[in-house]
């Protein structure tokens, strides 16, 4: 499909330039950029499908290089970075000199936080139009050149607790403020909860008419609301027509306006610009479908929301997109993907399906074993587990806090419980993991997936900083899995561990097959595991996690020039106390390296030991991820641009063993922070 209208789209401006009619035909040209982008790359594919109507409707009424829009989820940003001049880096998605895949402000003046985390948004808006009022910037009637603020929220993470405080406190602004909920019914998988059965109703049940009556008594709950009069006399007729009966936002304080068709350009326009001009805080709902256009992707939506690459196999998504021609009467209609059959590439075998398998094996031996995730059931393989426990799994929604407060209520009635949630997700938690699972002495099981680096989700879902929070945790036990046995042998360990809170975190990545057919011990609290060694070693490598496959690597590229010992340590609480007192008390130099963040990881854990144990810690060398932001790209590029690919750390050991760099030296490399893609300006 030739791109006509979209390469011509530079900033919001030339948007505005374009007749309503044309905007049909943009919005197929942008889905099949999106799409033909995605299968070649992997990326966000069916969220950003779903909001490709209603991001070209909010910058055609809104100035969002002046005023604010805020995202909540990030991964909803496509449409938006297409809208605001970022087409010539779409090829890149993903990548560190291209596109990224959420929104960024090192990247553009458009975008004004950096998110991939679900609730922040409406709260962050919130502050934005204070300080915005408070500089005598914010829109009023009387100041008509002020910003106006707008939260877009979407992939049910309305539901999270965050958004919740934020909608509580978006009730008492006296000013403009838009929330837009982007209702697709769905979040990564289907929602859960009431809040989400609330919404199936409203969407079976609201017509585009019928809700006057209630517009009297909602006006009566609005600040500054007064009488039915003053209220129509700030809204306009369609906005009138569409308030809803019953709202659930109308106890926030919010006027609620829907639910409307996301998918329909000049209804939405029209409504934005009544709501643009509405002096009170107000929420628009907003029905799509995530997916539009692509039959695959609106037939399966979870599969589809965050892909590999993948091929359209029986006729080429890339030969044609969706249709917007005029005997459609301006409706997409989905002619490449009638029939086809699609495939998304495979590399190879992940932890997330060995860790779905190893999970449903441990629930047929262990009764009392039950398991939670929050929002990701396939991201995490609980969906594996899911079909034959339906009574001992759940999804709880985009809600790790409570995910985890109700893991520890299982654990004080008898149950083991295992929470699987991305290593980025459980920073969320952390305070419930403090207050009700380990105040109270409770074993609740977490289960770290995307541990480490991420690759393209980039710096907003890095797994860096688990080890250091909860190593905090008294009696907390942490783990790491460096292949699908030693997965396995590590749940096995904690579903027997009963003294407290225990982790076991592992890599977006795919399980080596290096030692799979050797046996793999049972884990033993605070043991580490001897992979190869050598009587009078030169140096010893502690390869934490999957840091160890890297660590035999290691040793494979120093060949014969030095002796080699290489274990998996296991365990970054408690470390090997033996381990570390045999080696050093020898004065072998020792390297620990990992996947995590050099502050509080497992090197620390193994300097503090050793400093614990009056051992010579200027022996040690840590390598881990440095006290830097690393941005999108490949998992292995990421790795190879900290140090922590085989050839750098080769290379860093033989410095120290030659001298040419002293031992201790923690390994800090520098790190690109700016990048040289251009950047966008907001006109």
């Amino acid at each position: 499909m030739e791109l006509e209208l979209l390469s011509g789209i530079r900033s919001p401006r030339d948007l505005k330039a374009l007749p309503i009619d044309q905007l049909p035909k943009l919005a197929s040209e942008m889905r099949f950029a999106i799409c033909n982008q995605v299968r070649r790359s992997g990326g966000h594919l069916a969220p950003n499908l779903g909001v490709v109507e209603l991001s070209i409707a909010m910058h055609y009424v809104f100035d969002f290089g002046h005023d604010r829009l805020l995202f909540d989820v990030g991964h909803q940003c496509y449409p938006h970075k297409l809208l605001t001049g970022r087409l010539p880096m779409l090829d890149g998605l993903r990548t560190r000199q291209g596109m990224s895949g959420f929104p960024e402000p090192r990247e553009s003046d458009y975008d004004l936080f950096s998110v991939g985390h679900a609730g922040t948004g409406i709260s962050t808006a919130v502050g934005m139009a204070r300080g915005d009022t408070l500089n005598g910037q914010g829109w009023a009637p009387e100041n008509a050149d002020g910003r106006r603020a707008v939260a877009l929220i979407g992939d049910a993470s309305i539901v999270n607790g965050l958004a919740m405080e934020g909608l509580n406190n978006a009730g008492t602004l006296g000013r403009q403020f838009l929330v837009v909920l982007n209702d697709n019914g769905m979040s990564i998988a289907k929602p859960q909860g009431a809040v989400a059965a609330y919404f199936d109703r409203v969407r079976l049940s609201h017509s585009y008419g019928g809700f006057k009556k209630a517009a009297k008594e909602i006006a009566r709950h609005i600040p500054g609301g007064g009488t039915l009069s003053e209220l129509y006399h700030r809204m306009g007729e369609m906005s009138k027509a569409m308030i809803s009966e019953d709202a659930w936002f109308e106890k926030f304080n919010l006027v609620t306006v829907g639910p409307i068709d996301g998918h329909d350009i000049p209804t939405l326009i029209e409504f934005l610009n009544e709501a643009a001009h509405f002096d009170r805080p107000m929420v628009l709902h907003v029905k799509t479908v995530k997916g539009k256009g692509y039959s695959f992707a609106e037939g399966d939506a979870t599969r589809f929301h965050s892909p590999g690459a993948f091929e359209v196999v029986d006729r080429d998504v890339a030969a044609a997109g969706p249709d917007t021609s005029p005997d459609t009467g301006g409706e997409e209609k989905d002619l490449v993907t009638e029939g086809c059959r699609v495939e998304i590439k495979k590399s190879g075998r992940s932890f997330t399906s060995a860790f779905g398998d190893a999970m449903l094996n441990l629930m047929k031996r262990d009764r009392k074993v039950v398991a939670a995730t929050a929002a990701m059931p396939d991201g995490t393989g609980i969906s594996k587990v899911m079909p034959e426990f339906p009574d001992r799994t759940w999804d709880t929604g985009i809600c790790e806090s409570h995910a985890m407060d109700m893991m520890a209520g299982l654990a004080k009635t008898g149950w083991k419980p295992f929470f699987a949630v991305y290593s980025t997700f459980v920073q969320r938690a952390f305070d419930q993991a403090f207050q009700e699972v380990s105040l109270q002495g409770l074993a609740v099981r977490l289960c770290l997936d995307r541990a480490g680096f991420v690759g393209g989700d980039g710096a907003v879902h890095h797994g860096f900083c688990d080890i250091s929070i909860l190593s905090a945790l008294p009696d907390a036990v942490i783990c790491a899995a460096m292949d699908e046995p030693s997965l396995i042998a590590g749940l096995d360990f904690m579903a027997d561990y009963d003294a407290g809170l225990s982790a076991i975190r592992y890599p977006r990545d795919n399980v080596s097959e290096r030692f799979a057919e050797e046996p793999c011990p049972r884990f033993e609290l605070g043991k580490a595991r001897p992979l190869c060694t050598v009587e009078k070693p030169d140096v010893a490598i502690l390869g934490y996690g999957v840091m160890a496959i890297t660590g035999m690597e290691v040793k494979d590229e120093l060949g014969d020039e030095y002796a080699v010992s290489v274990y998996d340590p296991r365990f970054a609480k408690p470390v090997d106390d033996a381990l570390l007192q045999e080696l050093l008390g020898a004065g072998v130099r020792v390297f620990t390296i990992e996947d995590h963040s050099i502050k509080g990881g497992f090197g620390t854990q193994v300097l503090e030991a050793a400093n614990r144990l009056g051992l010579d810690s200027r022996l040690i060398t840590v390598c881990g991820m440095p006290d830097g932001w690393v941005y999108q790209g490949g998992r292995g590029e990421q790795l190879a641009e900290v140090g922590l690919d085989p050839v750098s750390i080769a290379r860093r050991i033989r410095a120290v063993l030659n001298g040419e760099m002293e031992p201790g030296s923690v390994n800090t490399p520098t790190i690109e922070t700016t990048g040289t893609k251009p950047r966008i300006e907001a006109s």
